[in-house]
């Protein structure tokens, strides 16, 4: 009987002495706090579709004429100059074609519509009125150029991209008739009666260079905002006529703002940005 109880005794105080034990281990351990899950998060990116486009544009004209030549009197060598042009400014449309290449190039062939723009000249030298007079030309013209372009872009970042191209072509000036009046100089309202020169329509040589920046809006859309310089070899103006003529301008040159949208066909080539790296947080003991 005491050798039962005195077993039963012993097992209690070793299992009260595991017990024991136990915790005392656990208690040394300080317990184990789990570092937040970190998700990154999605990457943004820029689509910038490769393939055929379409274009479409608007812009305003600045025009500068170089000069406007007539002939005058009986001697084929009797051209002279005008005493003075000035060519004013007029909007563009414009639409076109092309294809842009994986990489950095681009290509487009562009029809543009230049409307119409008034021309105001002045000349000297004899006429009915008085052996000195003064003339006032007016006349307007309104032009078409088709061109073909190449542009490269030099620098790119995030959904921007600043470009320079070049394009060669031709374009059709449509001047209208010119009307001259002549005016004693010492006496304005001393005048001839106004003579109309029919005016003439060509085809001329043009170069464009072009500087602008990209606008990626989405997969297949950018808009595009861009200056243009464009130079147009001269051609015959105005014809023959009682007083005089014909008439040859130098051509002219215009500095061009535009602004348009390319809308590009096919698939699009995703690049994306990488978000600013963010470290986890670190294990906290407690």
């Amino acid at each position: 009987m005491k050798t039962t109880l005195f077993a039963g005794i012993a097992a209690a105080a070793l299992a009260t002495s595991a017990g024991t034990g136990a915790a005392l281990a656990a208690d040394a351990l300080p317990p184990i706090v789990e570092a937040p899950y970190y998700e990154p998060p999605a990457y943004e990116t820029v689509s910038s579709a490769s393939g055929w486009y379409l274009r479409g544009d608007v812009g305003y004209a600045w025009n500068k004429s170089r000069g406007v030549d007539f002939f005058q009197g009986g001697s084929a060598a009797a051209y002279v100059p005008f005493a003075s042009t000035d060519l004013r400014g007029g909007y563009s449309i414009g639409a076109g074609v092309g294809y842009k290449t994986s990489g950095r190039m681009r290509f487009d062939a562009t029809f543009d519509y230049f409307g119409k723009t008034d021309f105001r000249g002045s000349t000297t030298g004899s006429c009915g009125a008085s052996l000195t007079c003064v003339s006032t030309d007016k006349a307007d013209f309104q032009a078409m150029s088709l061109l073909a372009n190449a542009y490269v872009d030099l620098y790119k970042t995030g959904r921007f991209s600043f470009y320079a191209g070049a394009g060669l072509g031709g374009t059709r000036v449509v001047w209208g008739d010119l009307f001259n009046t002549a005016c004693d100089a010492g006496n304005p309202a001393n005048c001839d009666t106004t003579v109309r020169h029919e005016g003439e329509s060509n085809w001329r040589f043009t170069y464009a260079l072009m500087a602008g920046a990209t606008i990626n809006i989405n997969c297949a859309l950018d808009a595009d905002v861009g200056y243009r310089y464009r130079n147009v070899r001269g051609g015959k103006m105005f014809d023959f006529s009682t007083g005089g003529g014909p008439g040859y301008d130098r051509g002219f040159h215009s500095h061009e703002v535009r602004g348009g949208l390319r809308y590009t066909f096919g698939g699009c080539d995703e690049t994306p940005i990488e978000p600013p790296y963010i470290p986890p947080t670190p294990v906290v003991y407690k």
